[in-house]
């Protein structure tokens, strides 16, 4: 009897150690998979933040060293770069993100050779897109002065504007080869030649502008300089031999199934053109108000502030969209999912370290871009609701990431319209101009569209099926999957390298 009584104490004591190791287990096996989740995202994310984060800082440097030449020369070169330079960007780099989709979706069903195809086929595409975008850039000054900007701005703008068709082309191939790197988990070296160039940038607009005075010749060259030797990095990297599974040369290959994917870029540039485009109508209203020079040095000054938190994020989105393409191309929805909470979570975390940080030195950003009161003070004015844009900031993309790595541009395209268009510009104006808030009010409305965009994608993004998702990435794939046997690679005038 005392045996049995001793027997059963030691089973259920075995079952009480049994019960309390399984919760720690579980606890010790989800750690595991979020480290070595957030190890895959930060390998793909930071050098993709590195990498945006100096692009977009030649633009911040450029527009410090032209600020400091004159307020005119400011305003002329924030209307350049906010509305004309990002449109053509928005555009670029939405078609390149086709480009994204079907690398990452074809890197992970092994599909090695389709990666080099693909990238041909997002030139051919961007290149002729830039050509159409030309004329923005040529005729700068007349279609400021048709919106009804000041007119020695347009006239200043539309001379800046002409030093930016290089950087314009710069956008058709960088853009296209970080989406076939990142694809391949082999951005890292795009992080680190972007780097090297925005270190020479700065050290050449020094020169250039302050020791040499140059004038805005001297900023823009030194851009043009620093961003075609990320390209030349780039090339040399990928006909270099670094890519041996997936550049095989150049194939005719690259001119079959244009129209589909044309259909994909054109969803991706409408997606990703109506978020960029959005902040620039901001400045856009801001030259209509009373003080416009004043107005739209304090809002360019604040969006770069965005943008450039924003290149941080869209790091995030780099690896969403790497990792979802990734696994829905290896057929597993349930890592796909863990991946996106993950993120979520990180950049979150993230965003609301930037918020605070925006709402203790958001009065002191100013003094960084001008040494004019009446422009810094507008800036601290703005500060609070720069601070919460930056948290918005930190979830948006990602959602866009999620949405890129399926294939799903077209849907958030709608999305977009809606929240933004519908929503947060008319709801700007009302408050600018109806309610006299001005600068404030608009930006005001635009918060309100973000926000409205946020909550929508959010709650498609979690009623989605995946397992459906996942049959769609084959489907496509498979439809325009050419096997290596259909492919010559070599020079274009049809010399067969590898069949």
């Amino acid at each position: 009897m005392l045996h049995y009584c001793r027997s059963e104490s030691s089973s259920n004591m075995d079952e009480r150690l049994i019960g309390s190791e399984e919760p720690k287990e579980n606890s010790n096996n989800l750690m595991k998979r979020v480290l070595e989740e957030s190890g895959k995202l930060w390998k793909v994310g930071f050098p993709s933040m590195l990498a945006r984060v100096t692009a977009f800082g030649m633009f911040v440097v450029t527009q410090a060293f032209i600020g400091h030449i004159g307020e005119r020369q400011l305003a002329a070169y924030a209307l350049i770069q906010v509305i004309t330079v990002r449109f053509a960007n928005g555009i670029l780099l939405g078609m390149s993100s086709a480009t994204e989709t079907l690398c990452g979706q074809a890197f992970g069903a092994k599909h090695y050779h389709m990666l080099g195809i693909y990238l041909q086929r997002s030139w051919i595409i961007n290149l002729v897109t830039s050509a159409v975008l030309l004329p923005v850039f040529i005729f700068a000054s007349p279609i400021f002065k048709l919106l009804g900007e000041d007119e020695e701005i347009a006239t200043a703008a539309g001379y800046i504007s002409l030093w930016f068709i290089p950087i314009l082309y710069f956008f058709v191939f960088n853009f296209t080869i970080q989406k076939y790197l990142q694809c391949q988990l082999k951005n890292m070296i795009v992080g680190w030649i972007s780097a090297a160039s925005f270190i020479l940038h700065v050290l050449l607009s020094w020169i250039l502008v302050c020791k040499l005075n140059w004038g805005i010749p001297g900023a823009m060259s030194s851009m043009i300089i620093s961003s075609w030797l990320v390209f030349i990095g780039e090339f040399i990297y990928v006909f270099g031999g670094w890519c041996p599974e997936t550049w095989k040369g150049f194939t005719f290959a690259c001119f079959l199934d244009l129209f589909p994917v044309l259909k994909l870029s054109i969803s991706s540039g409408v997606m990703l053109c109506l978020e960029i485009w959005y902040y620039a109508i901001l400045v856009l209203l801001g030259g209509y108000m009373k003080n416009a020079a004043v107005a739209i040095d304090a809002l360019s000054i604040c969006l770069n502030n965005i943008a450039w938190e924003l290149m941080v994020f869209l790091g995030f989105l780099t690896a969403a969209s790497v990792r979802v393409s990734n696994e829905l191309g290896r057929r597993n929805a349930t890592a796909a999912k863990f991946s996106m909470k993950v993120l979520l979570c990180t950049s979150l975390s993230i965003g609301v370290l930037l918020w605070a940080l925006c709402l203790i030195f958001g009065h002191r950003i100013g003094y960084l871009f001008t040494s004019d009161e009446d422009v810094a003070n507008s800036v601290a004015d703005l500060s609070l609701l720069l601070s919460f844009s930056v948290l918005l900031n930190s979830v948006q993309p990602i959602l866009s990431g999620i949405a890129i790595g399926a294939g799903r541009q077209k849907m958030v395209a709608y999305v977009n319209i809606c929240s933004y268009y519908v929503v947060g510009v008319p709801i700007g104006i009302l408050l600018g101009y109806v309610a006299k808030m001005e600068v404030k009010g608009i930006w005001i409305g635009m918060i309100i569209g973000v926000a409205t965009q946020t909550c929508v994608l959010a709650y498609i993004t979690s009623r989605t099926d995946w397992e459906e998702e996942v049959n769609k990435a084959s489907e496509r794939l498979n439809k325009w999957l050419l096997e290596p046997s259909e492919t010559s690679y070599g020079k274009l005038s049809g010399e067969t390298v590898n069949e």
